[in-house]
């Protein structure tokens, strides 16, 4: 049984319409930026970042779908490919997300607790490799998605609903709510520990070097700020929700719990927040956690000698 709860039909489309015009202008708008005026420091923070906005406008160009399905009252109009489509772009979004903000936090950890090293030995090469690595990864874990997603009929209202697991065998419940565990544990809570571990180090190493300026340190702590309401709202919230309300339903398919399922259906369209956030990260490579991390380039030298 699918609950369907009023607000869903009131909120998410316009929540994802919002969401669809802020994440569409700021992502472009920060693509153009490192594309075209970061070209001439194609750094590993650049390339991390780029990859991060690909996905963004990846899945924001899906949105439209939803908009329509929830301006519908939770009638799918597209197919069954079409759903499964969604849920994969939106569960790749999420976790190439994740996985991507945690590479940027990682560089930007090495590059200010190593900056010889950095110099000497890491290239935008590694970060592509990494970006190729993590698009693979992700792929990968996402690939379930397209089997367990599919469209359901509902008899009852006549509607056609785009669910993320067929309710009709009690082992495919299973078999999704554990795939969903593996999700959460591998694609949230280990990338978690390893971004905020990397960002403890910026913090301190930052906050212990006397040549960098009091804006630089403040615009670090705003960086530090946007990922702990990324994790916060987005992140964590979601697969809380989403594990215990499958939990709820492995345990007994017939029953539905409204509260858990209502909490899980806003913290998706919180997770979809993240693209909104992401320019937040973006704008941080132009100016202070560059030179923070990395010094002045020779080109900024030249710049300054050449006044």
């Amino acid at each position: 049984m699918t609950v369907k709860t009023p607000f869903q039909i009131a909120l998410l489309p316009t929540v994802f319409g919002i969401e669809f015009i802020v994440a569409l202008a700021g992502n472009l708008f920060a693509l153009w930026l490192l594309l075209v005026k970061e070209r001439r420091i194609w750094h590993t923070g650049v390339v991390l970042s780029c990859n991060l906005a690909i996905s963004d406008l990846l899945y924001v160009l899906t949105l439209p779908l939803l908009i329509v399905y929830y301006a519908m009252e939770k009638n799918w109009k597209f197919g069954d490919a079409a759903c499964r489509i969604e849920k994969f772009l939106f569960t790749c979004n999420l976790y190439v997300s994740i996985f991507f903000i945690m590479a940027i936090s990682l560089n930007r950890c090495v590059a200010l607790a190593c900056p010889f090293f950095t110099r000497s030995y890491i290239e935008p090469s590694h970060a592509k490799a990494a970006s190729v690595t993590i698009w693979i990864i992700v792929g990968v874990i996402s690939c379930p998605v397209l089997k367990y997603a599919t469209i359901w009929q509902n008899g009852h209202a006549n509607k056609t609903l785009c669910v993320s697991y067929s309710e009709g065998n009690h082992a495919d419940i299973n078999h999704h709510f554990n795939y969903k565990v593996f999700l959460a544990i591998f694609g949230c809570l280990v990338p978690f520990l390893v971004t905020f571990t990397s960002y403890f180090v910026v913090i301190w190493v930052v906050w212990r070097n006397v040549s960098i300026t009091p804006l630089e340190k403040c615009k670090v702590a705003v960086l530090v700020a946007s990922v702990l309401v990324l994790y916060a709202v987005s992140f964590v919230p979601y697969h809380i929700f989403q594990t215990y309300h499958l939990y709820l339903r492995a345990k007994s398919p017939k029953s539905s719990v409204c509260w858990a399922y209502s909490m899980y259906q806003v913290s998706k369209g919180l997770a979809s927040l993240n693209m909104c956030i992401h320019p937040v990260l973006y704008m941080a490579l132009f100016d202070s956690i560059r030179v923070a991390c990395c010094g002045k380039s020779p080109e900024d030298n030249g710049v300054e000698r050449g006044k």
